[in-house]
């Protein structure tokens, strides 16, 4: 294992259970454990990789390909931010910085996958930047 992908390993798995966890202490602080784990069920998110095939592909970047990493969801997760309940707004910053956590990680792939870019759905997203 290069150390690329060592760094890539240790930032996806932060990312996804101790950074929620800051984030519900920061965002929650009365109710920080009942939002981290909010946070953390919101993983669930990832159930959308079972209507691919192959299910995994470690030279795939999940951000624009999957139904719920698509622009369109991060829409609605940003809208859910708004909800009157907390347990909504909990969910709704958990799957947001699943996203973010999640396109990181389609960088650190590209940085070691010549040509995953250029065949990416995130690519295809991302014309209004073009």
């Amino acid at each position: 294992m290069t150390w690329l992908k060592l760094l890539q390993n240790i930032i996806h798995y932060s990312n996804h259970l101790l950074v929620p966890g800051l984030l519900a202490w920061l965002f929650f602080p009365k109710d920080w454990k009942k939002a981290w784990v909010v946070m953390i069920l919101s993983m669930a998110v990832d159930l959308d990789h079972l209507l691919a095939s192959p299910i995994f592909d470690p030279n795939r970047c999940g951000i624009g390909f999957h139904p719920l990493h698509t622009p369109y969801a991060m829409v609605v997760y940003v809208v859910m931010l708004w909800a009157k309940k907390a347990e909504i707004r909990m969910l709704a910053v958990g799957l947001l910085f699943h996203m973010i956590t999640d396109t990181i990680d389609c960088l650190f792939m590209f940085a070691q996958c010549d040509g995953c870019y250029a065949k990416s759905a995130l690519k295809s997203w991302l014309w209004i930047f073009h």
